[in-house]
């Protein structure tokens, strides 16, 4: 496959319309940019899979807004949805008063939810970003259980603000504790499959049981059902329902981080759903805005605050968001869009594990649904003078290679093709496909990707 395939035929003025707004972005942008640095390109046209840059190249885009896309670009029913209210006259902004269109979107969001939960809960609107979520959740159980402290896990990612990032592990705080988070390629305790999830089980139990570990019963604990920026790392169910029973056992909430693996991404419509596990509080942002900003926290009622003036943001009326979400969490429903992730995921994960036999320079393929990522790792690492040969030979995986996934995603994007970057070393290459991916375009994305990990391969090792 030519490697030039989204340069052809680029006329050299809107090349240089192209340079000149990345030229201005470097100039006036603050150096906190992360996508634009790895992904220089400048969109101006999308629809579906497939974005046209303003240099006239063309890509598939298996990053989706970080899975915000979840019917991929300007779908249909969402652009219908927002023209709808558009042209109503409807206000578009109305902080938390009760409008048909949020009657509209409450109600639909109600006949997705697990079950278990759908029939006690209660929604709670708060700022449109995660972070705003995550602290929402996390305000309303201390409030509910009059506790302080968090359970959180290794890896995790609930991004920005104070309380989040100390769940993510990122501040130091004696109120957050990190556990184990169980996985097979780099297990916490070196054993992986059934075992190791026992083991992380276990060591959340002794937290949680032991006088003398120094952690007080907490308010809550949070978990993402997949890690996403933390590498794509699916939790074993077994080890979920445990989590549900050791905290359900205590009276201790169970928050489940929903934000990227919701909306049908991972095979089921919310990835508790592989577990049979009915959370207590339900993190949601990303694809519910179906593209526009939004993020609610769905809580048994039990937890309800009794008074208001709890926790908000002025920013959660957004009406374009709630119609837009409203289109898409009902399109994915009817068009039964999470078994076709489930089928379509499980075939690219079997094609895409075959780049492990053939190159050394990819550990694991992994993933759920359309929620997939590829470890690249250091195919000829420098012996370890701590282990001996015996150790060795037992399967340890290589060193994660951060400059080999990162060469790969630039390899990817010169064959026409947008991939992330996530794990804890950023080593390995995330892809977010938006469910209405076809078939046609998932072989593109395999193929593409394979020659891009094939020429790095070659050239980097």
């Amino acid at each position: 496959m030519s490697s030039d395939l989204a340069e052809r035929n680029v006329p050299k003025e809107r090349t240089s319309w192209h340079e000149g707004i990345l030229r201005r972005q470097s100039a006036r942008e603050s150096a906190a940019r992360t996508y634009a640095r790895a992904l220089p390109i400048v969109p101006v046209r999308a629809r579906g899979m497939t974005i046209e840059g303003a240099d006239g190249r063309r890509y598939l885009d298996c990053l989706s807004g970080d899975g915000t896309l979840a019917l991929g670009h300007n779908h249909p029913v969402v652009l219908e949805a927002i023209r709808k209210v558009l042209d109503s006259g409807a206000p578009l902004h109305v902080l938390d008063l009760a409008t048909p269109v949020k009657d509209a979107f409450i109600t639909e969001l109600f006949r997705t939810l697990p079950p278990g939960l759908a029939d006690h809960a209660r929604v709670r609107f708060c700022g449109p970003a995660r972070s705003d979520a995550v602290d929402t959740a996390l305000e309303l159980v201390r409030h509910a259980t009059g506790r302080s402290g968090t359970l959180a896990f290794t890896g995790a990612h609930h991004v920005t603000t104070a309380d989040a990032l100390e769940a993510s592990g990122r501040v130091f705080d004696a109120g957050a504790v990190r556990l184990p988070y169980p996985q097979d390629y780099r297990c916490p305790f070196g054993v992986g499959g059934e075992q190791g999830a026992e083991l992380a089980a276990r060591w959340t139990e002794s937290v949680l049981d032991d006088l003398k570990s120094g952690v007080p019963r907490p308010a809550g604990m949070i978990l993402e059902p997949v890690q996403g920026e933390g590498g794509v790392i699916p939790a074993p169910d077994t080890w979920l329902r445990r989590m549900r029973r050791l905290t359900a056992d205590r009276s201790i909430p169970l928050i489940v981080d929903e934000v990227q693996t919701g909306v049908g991404r991972t095979g089921a419509f919310w990835a508790v759903e592989h577990s049979g596990v009915t959370p207590d509080v339900m993190v949601l942002s990303k694809a519910i805005g179906g593209s526009l900003p939004l993020a609610v926290v769905v809580h048994h009622e039990d937890l309800d605050d009794r008074e208001p003036g709890a926790r908000a943001g002025t920013f959660r009326g957004n009406q374009l968001a709630m119609a837009a979400g409203t289109a898409t969490l009902a399109h994915v429903r009817e068009n039964g869009l999470a078994d076709r992730a489930q089928r379509l995921g499980t075939r690219i994960l079997t094609e895409l594990g075959g780049l492990v036999d053939e190159f050394s320079c990819v550990g694991e393929v992994r993933g759920r649904g359309l929620m997939i990522g590829v470890e690249l790792v250091d195919p000829d690492p420098d012996p370890d003078p701590d282990l001996d040969a015996e150790a060795l030979d037992l399967g340890r995986p290589r060193p994660p290679a951060p400059e080999l996934a990162a060469a790969v995603q630039r390899e990817c994007l010169k064959r026409g093709l947008i991939v992330g970057l996530g794990g804890r070393h950023s080593s390995v290459v995330r892809l977010l496909p938006p469910l209405t991916m076809t078939d046609e375009q998932a072989v593109a994305v395999m193929d593409r990707l394979s020659d891009a990990v094939h020429t790095v391969a070659r050239t980097h090792t």
